[in-house]
């Protein structure tokens, strides 16, 4: 065992998970990141074509309307940007959805595979064939969250024309959901398991410790929030003082190559931060299910006992 491991087979209680999350993060941000690179890169350059396109709409579409006289050609080149934005959209939403099935399911092996070598000096390769070898289950479990959520969003609604009392329910529900959902696909992979017997066991860990698991999913969702906002600062600065530098110009932003690559980078930049902060927060349920699971289970108790018993 690595002097610098962090056992994560421990019955922790409300804090010490979030401090385990934290010094997770710090030990694995640069071995993970780096997983993450090399699994996403065709993805990452997806992601540059669709917000290369969804710019090129927006911009062009915007361009159209301000221009004085756009009845000549204007039909054609509303057609075209519309194309544009449509495009985009699509590829984006098609990315996205392959994107949040390999993330989800990279994030949640790689703390797999730190679990039993017990380090982090694993090869990504191990991580990728982990991944590859439950390849059907986790397809199966993340189209089955489509419908989940859909229902979340049904209840959602209707708790929404409750004064307070409803926002509260909603925030406490989405909470327990992403808990049952991380927790379910931590035990389905780790076990190898069907996709429902791991959303069986899910909901038997975290309804036994509902508030822990609700507590834990808001407190570092939020802290998680928060430092991806912090990440976006950089660059939505930079963004935000060009554009005052084309408003008070009077740039023709509809022909500037500049302006299509500074928007299409940063438009890239924030879908590239959202997918990486669903990974960081997939840590989160891990730290979350091997605390639940020690708790009910008592497997490292156990084994620690059988050893002291050996040595004797």
């Amino acid at each position: 065992m690595a002097d610098n491991y962090i056992p994560l087979r421990v019955n922790r209680d409300f804090g010490d998970i979030i401090t385990t999350y934290f010094d997770f993060f710090k030990q694995n941000i640069k071995k993970f990141t780096n997983v993450f690179l090399s699994y996403n890169g065709i993805f990452l350059v997806g992601l540059l074509i669709a917000s290369y396109l969804l710019v090129s709409g927006f911009i062009g579409l915007i361009a159209y309307e301000s221009a004085p006289n756009n009845f000549t050609t204007g039909a054609q080149l509303e057609e075209k940007y519309m194309i544009y934005l449509a495009a985009g959209g699509i590829l984006f939403f098609v990315i996205f959805i392959m994107v949040l099935v390999l993330n989800y399911a990279l994030a949640s092996s790689y703390m797999i595979k730190y679990e039993s070598t017990e380090n982090n000096e694993f090869d990504k390769k191990e991580v990728w064939a982990y991944t590859k070898s439950q390849f059907g289950n986790i397809l199966v479990f993340i189209l089955l969250m489509i419908p989940i959520w859909f229902v979340f969003f049904i209840v959602s609604i209707i708790f929404a024309f409750i004064p307070i009392v409803g926002l509260f329910v909603q925030y406490i529900l989405q909470f327990f959901l992403t808990s049952w959902l991380g927790v379910s696909f931590y035990d389905m992979l780790q076990n190898k398991k069907g996709v429902t017997d791991g959303l069986g066991e899910g909901w038997n860990l975290v309804t036994k410790n509902f508030w822990k698991s609700v507590g834990v999913n808001f407190i570092l969702g939020l802290l998680i929030g928060i430092l991806m906002m912090i990440t976006l600062i950089i660059p939505g600065v930079l963004i935000g003082v060009y554009t005052f530098h084309v408003v008070e110009n009077n740039v023709d932003y509809s022909t500037s190559v500049v302006s299509t690559v500074i928007y299409t980078l940063g438009t890239c930049l924030f879908l590239i931060i959202a997918v990486y902060g669903q990974c960081l927060s997939q840590f989160v349920n891990g730290i979350l299910y091997y605390s639940l699971h020690e708790k009910t289970y008592n497997i490292n108790t156990r084994s620690k006992i059988e050893q002291i018993g050996k040595s004797e």
